[in-house]
């Protein structure tokens, strides 16, 4: 991760917890693997100079409980944040050369072809499945002054082994597998086993089920064994 990224993100979370957002906000993405580091000080991780990506995606996963109105584009428009409409449906994306930020909410029921109105944000989002894996266990990491919420290191890595075999780009997918691989070798350096189990037996079988072909994809034969050790 380039630190003129880092900054600029730091610099983003900071505008949040002004406005008083910050804890209404789920960060997901990849930007959750640099904000890691600490969860995962003393054991082998990934390399943070390897993270590369633009994109800053945060989790909103009750829009109705978002208690204050604040413009996002208004509180970073100095920062040269650019609001920018995509495709004929207008999902709201906040372009910056460094970093560009887009908001998500869990998909429900059927689900929604057209961006998810986020009037007291100034925003819109993207709906889409699987999001409620990311907000249903979530760990607080303190930064500086405030505290940022993401998805639990677990949840995380086996969201990314589930969606990475719906990317359409090749290189995307590997990275995301990759990613995920990392991830968990580091949770059972780490001592998370049990941890892994709990969260890994509470899926549903068809997601247990993407979970060990991506596994078995990757060669992780000693992951799967892990995975494996309740049913054995």
């Amino acid at each position: 991760m380039e630190k003129k990224q880092s900054d600029l993100c730091l610099e983003i979370l900071r505008r949040f917890h002004a406005a008083g957002i910050l804890d209404d906000l789920i960060l997901i993405g990849s930007w959750c693997v640099y904000f890691y580091q600490d969860y995962f000080a003393g054991v082998p991780y990934i390399d943070q100079a390897a993270i590369k990506t633009r994109d800053i995606d945060f989790l909103i996963d009750a829009p109705s409980k978002i208690r204050h109105n604040v413009s996002i584009p208004e509180i970073l428009k100095d920062l040269g944040f650019v609001t920018i409409y995509k495709g004929t449906k207008g999902y709201i994306k906040l372009d910056h050369p460094e970093l560009i930020l887009e908001f998500l909410v869990p998909e429900k029921g059927k689900g929604v072809d057209k961006p998810v109105p986020l009037p007291k944000l100034g925003v819109n989002a993207v709906a889409l499945r699987f999001l409620s894996f990311l907000s249903g266990n979530t760990i607080k990491v303190e930064v500086e002054n405030f505290s940022v919420t993401l998805p639990h290191p677990v949840n995380f890595a086996l969201h990314k082994l589930i969606i990475f075999q719906c990317r359409f780009r090749e290189g995307k997918a590997i990275k995301d597998r990759n990613t995920a691989v990392e991830i968990l070798k580091a949770l059972i350096k780490k001592g998370d086993v049990d941890i892994l189990l709990q969260i890994f037996n509470s899926m549903i079988p068809k997601w247990q089920k993407k979970v060990i072909k991506g596994l078995e994809e990757a060669k992780e034969k000693d992951i799967l064994n892990i995975l494996d050790r309740d049913k054995s």
